[in-house]
């Protein structure tokens, strides 16, 4: 019987609709292809695959402050520009944009790293994945580095409602300075950054950075420098997080797996290539510890989703081919389409003797660290994010009513998503910017012909209404609410008796602007009735009236209202000049 890893693995496909701004290096699209290739290779069916709910203001209050959360939730691209002093307090500016989704962004980020720290609380998996994390340098009330929201102090804030003591691996090229400052005088999570030191973003990170008071000897900093090859990086990798294996004993371990020290990267100077830097994963997986496995930085998205895609199979387990299968994004990975990324021949600045004073340093200062430092005996918290197994179901079901499963519509989608030429590894921008979508001239024409189309069934059906007599009610009165709704004045069969409008004079008038005043002919008119037909005389000619006052109407005839007797013949005229008018009816025989 083999122990099979458990593995939960965080992904909300609406991560990928979200785009910083055009040109920009951070491209969310990259965690969308990654989790494409992980469904291609069927890696699903060793884990467990969930959309995680999105992460509450006031559960990202837990570390960052209320006005910074606030002001994430207000902000938007329109109203940037009477914000600039709030946004520039917040270093909302120039690295991170504001764009359009921000907070959801971050909430599906913060969100998926929050579960999977929750569902390791629980023990409902080894291993919790969540390549949408890994945002390590956003501050406690500051943005920075492309990130907003720090969801790797979140997820560890609730590692420690179980774990006494969690240990925090940093392999991007930049180093974690928000996490590390996060924690920077607690004893109870070490943090370890193996990163890129000098000029070079955020400029911290240096050897001697070992954190104040109780947190004193508590950050490690490995700074390397530029082109560390697989081997190099694989000797002080091991040997330091292994004297802090020995020396901190943690109870679970977070580990941030920024792919831009992978070699080849748009930002990086490092010189791993994909097997490299997945044996960091194999490596921390071998001591059998609770852990969190999260992305980060990486910006030649290909090689971030071949890489990711193959650490994740790392953590299942499972082996994967080196040729890619069929996928939706299959065209990217030309013209090799192999799972692979290779180291170049740039040089290595980091000497043997260089990387072994680094070693000899930080062995040194975690010898004299109290042997797993612990906290006292405390109850765990009753309202952490995850509820105990008997309560899964309730609070499932009492969720699904407050919380709502809401995605995001096509519209929403197609307003975030940039260009697909954005997702290509190139320098060199598009210069005819067509991430900016224009409406085609063919469909402007297509409306405008469409409104002439309704504007001429609509003059044709007021037509047709006026050459046709209207039944009475069965109260002895006419259906006020069918005239009214278009637009008609309701007159009385008895005011109106034996009078109808002429069909060319009604037709020319029903087209007109200011002209919706007609009258509703009576079914048995009676022509001896003159004052009647006085009284038909006075609205029709009150009805030209309006008309002539309209500013299009022009040399409208105004003819004098004949007796019913002379219905007939007019209509008759009327369908012999225009035969193929649909409003044209047989006349109606008179006494």
């Amino acid at each position: 019987m083999t122990n099979k890893t458990r593995v939960a693995y965080m992904y909300d496909p609406d991560i990928g609709c979200y785009d910083y701004e055009p040109g920009h290096c951070m491209k969310p699209f990259r965690i969308r292809m990654t989790h494409d290739l992980v469904m291609s290779y069927g890696l699903y069916k060793s884990m467990e695959v969930y959309r995680a709910k999105p992460a509450s203001a006031l559960e990202m209050t837990q570390f960052h402050t209320d006005e910074y959360i606030e002001f994430l939730q207000r902000i938007t691209p329109d109203a940037i520009g009477s914000c600039q002093q709030e946004a520039l307090k917040y270093d909302i500016s120039g690295d991170c944009p504001v764009f359009d989704g921000l907070f959801e962004y971050c909430s599906i980020s913060a969100g998926g790293s929050m579960e999977g720290a929750a569902r390791l609380n629980r023990g409902r998996c080894d291993i919790a994945v969540n390549w949408a994390g890994g945002l390590h340098h956003a501050k406690k009330g500051q943005a920075g580095g492309f990130c907003y929201v720090n969801d790797i102090v979140l997820a560890i804030l609730e590692l420690l409602r179980v774990y006494q003591r969690v240990l925090y691996i940093d392999i991007d090229i930049h180093h974690g300075d928000g996490v590390e400052e996060a924690f920077y005088t607690t004893d109870r999570v070490m943090t370890c950054s193996f990163h890129k030191f000098g000029e070079f973003y955020p400029g911290t990170g240096h050897l001697m950075d070992i954190g104040i008071g109780k947190g004193k000897k508590y950050a490690v900093n490995v700074p390397l420098r530029d082109g560390i090859t697989d081997e190099a990086y694989r000797g002080i990798f091991e040997a330091v997080i292994s004297d802090i294996m020995k020396c901190f004993r943690p109870e679970a371990v977070v580990l941030q797996c920024g792919a831009d020290s992978l070699s080849g990267d748009r930002l990086g100077s490092f010189n791993l290539s994909m097997e490299g830097h997945a044996n960091c994963v194999k490596f921390v997986k071998s001591f059998k510890l609770p852990t969190m496995v999260l992305g980060g930085g990486g910006y030649s998205i290909r090689n971030v989703a071949r890489t990711w895609a193959y650490e994740t199979s790392q953590a299942v387990g499972d082996s994967v081919g080196k040729v890619l299968p069929f996928s939706d994004y299959y065209e990217y990975y030309c013209p090799e389409y192999l799972l692979d990324v290779p180291q170049s021949n740039m040089s290595n600045d980091n000497t043997p003797e260089y990387l072994e004073k680094i070693r000899s340093t930080i062995s040194d200062r975690l010898r004299t660290l109290p042997f797993a430092p612990s906290v006292q005996m405390h109850d765990v918290p009753r309202h952490g994010l995850g509820g105990s197994e008997e309560d899964d179901d309730i609070l499932a079901d009492m969720d699904a009513d407050e919380n709502m499963d809401v995605r995001m519509t096509e519209l929403q989608q197609d307003r975030q998503v940039a260009n697909d030429a954005e997702f290509y590894d190139s320098d060199v921008e598009d210069e005819k910017n067509k991430h900016l979508v224009t409406r085609p001239e063919e469909a402007e024409a297509l409306d405008e012909e469409m409104a002439d189309v309704e504007d001429r069934e609509s003059g044709e059906e007021a037509s047709r209404k006026l050459t046709q007599p209207e039944l009475p009610a069965t109260n002895g009165d006419t259906d006020e609410s069918e005239n009214t709704r278009s637009g008609s004045v309701v007159v009385r069969p008895s005011e109106t008796s034996a009078v109808v409008l002429d069909h060319a004079s009604a037709e020319e008038s029903s087209i007109l602007p200011g002209t919706g005043n007609t009258t509703t002919p009576p079914r048995s008119p009676e022509p001896e009735e003159a004052s009647a037909a006085e009284a038909a005389t006075e609205v029709t000619d009150a009805a030209m009236e309006d008309t002539s006052e309209a500013p299009t109407a022009a040399n409208v005839p105004t003819e004098s209202i004949e007796p019913t007797t002379e219905v007939a013949e007019t209509s008759t005229t009327a369908e012999a000049a225009d035969p193929r008018s649909p409003s044209a009816t047989p006349p109606r025989a008179t006494e």
